[in-house]
């Protein structure tokens, strides 16, 4: 790895868009730490990009872990030092998603510490880091379903999710404003995947490109933005 190449976290890519989107990375000579809570399907997903010959390290992370983060943090530290690029990408929809009046409070705690709480405890982490190196890209992996312009019934515990994943998007970006670290919130659509189904009309290809475009912005790219196919969409 050059002293230059951008280092890139990606959380829960052991499949479907997660994975996409560290192969794509990779195919831009980006370096990829691929992360997953099942140790066993991460190293399986990292075997295959091996295979495939990109630039691809594993490392187990559980996001609603605070003792894992802290040690995936050391880790980090002590063998780059940096990190250029973050993409919060772990997310659960659990089966409990019914109407609001049968929504459990634990299926909303339990949805909230994956889709919120984790991401926010990983910007409270790594964005001194770039800050202090002056560069870093953060896309939450966010959905249609949290904008509160467009907001339908039932999935509460998911909708809920979303859109304080968008709030914490446009809080830090907020405070990070005037820097060179960029975070913006993207909708990749329904895509097919174990989240989105086999039915689902995007291909997980389709569904990263927005992704990867905001993880590799220029420096004078958007800052604070909710995005869909690389164009602005309501809050």
């Amino acid at each position: 790895m050059s002293l230059m190449q951008r280092i890139a976290l990606v959380t829960g890519a052991n499949r479907g868009l997660g994975f996409e989107i560290c192969r794509q990375l990779a195919g831009r000579g980006i370096h990829v730490i691929l992360t997953s809570r099942d140790a066993e399907r991460g190293r399986t997903a990292f075997a295959q990009l091996q295979a495939e010959a990109a630039d691809v390290r594993y490392h187990q992370l559980d996001v609603t872990c605070s003792e894992s983060i802290d040690r995936f943090n050391q880790c980090v530290e002590q063998e780059y030092g940096r990190l250029d690029i973050l993409i919060n990408n772990a997310g659960v929809m659990l089966a409990d998603q019914g109407s609001f009046f049968e929504t459990n409070l634990d299926t909303i705690r339990a949805t909230m510490e994956t889709n919120v709480y984790g991401p926010l405890r990983l910007c409270q982490v790594f964005v001194p880091l770039m800050k202090h190196h002056n560069y870093g890209r953060i896309v939450n992996i966010s959905s249609g379903m949290g904008q509160l312009s467009d907001m339908g019934g039932r999935y509460t515990a998911y909708r809920m999710s979303k859109t304080c994943l968008n709030v914490l998007t446009r809080t830090l970006a907020a405070e990070m404003k005037g820097t060179n670290t960029l975070i913006n919130s993207m909708c990749p659509g329904w895509v097919r995947s174990d989240l989105g189904g086999a039915w689902a009309p995007r291909s997980v290809e389709q569904g990263a490109d927005t992704a990867i475009w905001l993880a590799t912005l220029p420096d004078d790219g958007p800052q604070g933005g909710f995005f869909r196919d690389r164009k602005a969409i309501p809050w």
